[in-house]
């Protein structure tokens, strides 16, 4: 009974990474039906600051789906491109969806370029990618920077989990399956699986005793939706916790932030006789996640 146990269990991971034709019905209808989901995580209230809501800001949802495509895919060149289209279809759909529901309405797009930069990555990425089918060392060694991130998100999300439970217990549990659906799936000999397993394992160790240092450097959009013109310039004092630059103008204004430690600053926007004041403050969330808010002084 415990062999017929394990041969299933073989026989279902197999068929989910190799065992199914990957049409482009299916990549289109994937694309569409991820970002009918994730918009609605991002949307409806109740899914907010939860595992679900993830989907829409974080990448590990988004490297099942890749792999699942790439592994079900005949070729590299195959598994490139529809790995491409299903990320230029479903990531653009997500912020179409969430335009009638947001007070920024088709503002949203000004974080989509971001998105758009890591889906032409994912072209070179998904045909790199297609050799862990080949289950050999070469398999191993692809796999390994998604163990590690597995792993480091897996322990970041657990540890919100132990603070806050049950928050993040979905993400945490995710991560931590599909560590053990690769390594299985892979990692077809005894020592590769070893190896696998204790990749993210080693990863979470030297994370949890050597605190990254603080590289904060992303956009974001004025709290007040001000709309900044081509004069505007930021004026702020030096040795402040966080530099903060204009990114864009007009309709999409948006600033640069940047931080090599946690903390708050102050800042001015000058935009010809107009100065309006502002506050930056650069933290570390519970999940241990750098996060940017900007707020206006009265």
């Amino acid at each position: 009974m415990e062999n017929e146990n394990k041969s299933a269990e073989k026989g279902l991971i197999n068929k989910l990474f190799g065992g199914i034709d990957m049409s482009w019905k299916k990549v289109l209808l994937l694309a569409v039906g991820s970002a009918v989901l994730t918009a609605i995580f991002l949307i409806v209230p109740v899914f907010r600051n939860s595992s679900f809501e993830r989907m829409g800001v974080y990448l590990e949802a988004w490297f099942f789906l890749a792999i699942f495509i790439m592994s079900n895919c005949k070729k590299p060149f195959e598994s490139a491109v529809k790995t491409f289209v299903f990320f230029l279809v479903s990531q653009p759909l997500i912020y179409l969806i969430q335009v009638p529901f947001s007070d920024m309405g088709f503002g949203l797009f000004g974080y989509y370029k971001y998105w758009f930069i890591a889906t032409l990555a994912t072209f070179p990425m998904a045909f790199i990618g297609w050799y862990i089918k080949k289950k050999n060392w070469l398999s191993l060694l692809i796999i390994a920077p998604v163990l590690m991130f597995m792993g480091v998100t897996a322990y970041q999300s657990g540890m919100s989990c132990m603070q806050n439970f049950p928050r993040l217990l979905v993400t945490t549990l995710f991560c931590i399956l599909q560590i053990v659906l690769y390594v299985l799936a892979f990692c077809p000999d005894a020592v590769k699986r070893v190896i696998g397993f204790l990749i993210p394992v080693i990863t979470v160790a030297v994370f949890a005793f050597i605190k990254p240092q603080v590289d904060v450097n992303g956009t974001v959009f004025l709290p007040d939706d001000r709309i900044l013109t081509d004069s505007a310039v930021v004026i702020q004092d030096e040795g402040t916790a966080a530099t903060v630059a204009i990114e864009s103008t007009g309709e999409d204004s948006m600033l640069r932030v940047q931080a090599q430690k946690y903390g708050t600053s102050e800042f001015t926007i000058r935009d010809g006789d107009s100065d309006y004041r502002y506050t930056v403050q650069v933290y570390e969330d519970e999940t241990g996640h750098a996060q940017i808010e900007i707020s206006p002084i009265e």
